[in-house]
């Protein structure tokens, strides 16, 4: 049951932010605005959406569940079994730790000192910080996962993800332009940090 947990969460996590992204400050990788003109439109947010599912959707059966999760080690398993043995030995490891060491420090170099200074002052902040966000992030895909996974048989159907979709996009546009600005955006995160902070002190104080 934990992998299909983290799996829907994944895909919960995707029918949110994830799929309405705007482009990334430090890269100038666009999300969902594929025209960077500012604004995304319900095409663009449907377009992103599509692909978000087509790469979670690991078997191509058209729904996200355990199954998918399970083809994701198979894939990842092969890839690290370069010899195609069916074990992974200590070199292959070893090769595995150094590709992503090296892969790691590329995409660093490419971001150049901003993005290395970033880096540092997260390194700051300590791991404290970090875990408060992957708790976030759960608890923020389960409740999405609940509403997505509307006839609750732990499977999330390509429907029910182009539903779920479909609402989170009139949810945030709240002044139905048919657009999402960045204005609209932020505000939903800060109203979700604010839900889930809301739910981290009444789970505290139950305690």
């Amino acid at each position: 049951m934990r992998n299909f947990t983290l799996t829907l969460t994944a895909a919960a996590l995707a029918l949110g932010g994830a799929t309405v992204a705007m482009a990334d400050q430090q890269t100038g990788k666009r999300g969902a605005d594929a025209d960077g003109d500012g604004v995304i439109t319900l095409a663009e947010h449907n377009a992103r959406a599509a692909k978000m599912f087509e790469r979670m959707d690991v078997n191509s059966d058209g729904f996200i569940n355990d199954a998918d999760s399970e083809a994701r080690k198979a894939e990842r398993f092969a890839k690290l079994d370069t010899d195609k043995s069916g074990e992974l030995s200590q070199a292959e490891l070893d090769a595995a730790r150094k590709d992503r060491k090296e892969r790691m420090e590329n995409r660093r170099a490419k971001k150049g000192e901003r993005g290395d200074q970033a880096a540092e002052d997260r390194g700051k902040r300590g791991g404290e910080r970090q875990g408060k966000r992957g708790h976030r992030g759960r608890d923020m895909g389960m409740a999405m996962l609940r509403q997505a996974d509307t006839n609750n048989d732990k499977s999330v159907s390509r429907a029910e993800f182009n539903a779920a979709s479909a609402a989170h996009f009139k949810k945030m546009d709240t002044d139905n332009s048919g657009t999402i600005t960045k204005a609209e955006l932020d505000a939903e995160r800060e109203a979700m940090k604010a839900k889930w902070q809301e739910r981290r002190e009444a789970k505290t104080a139950a305690e």
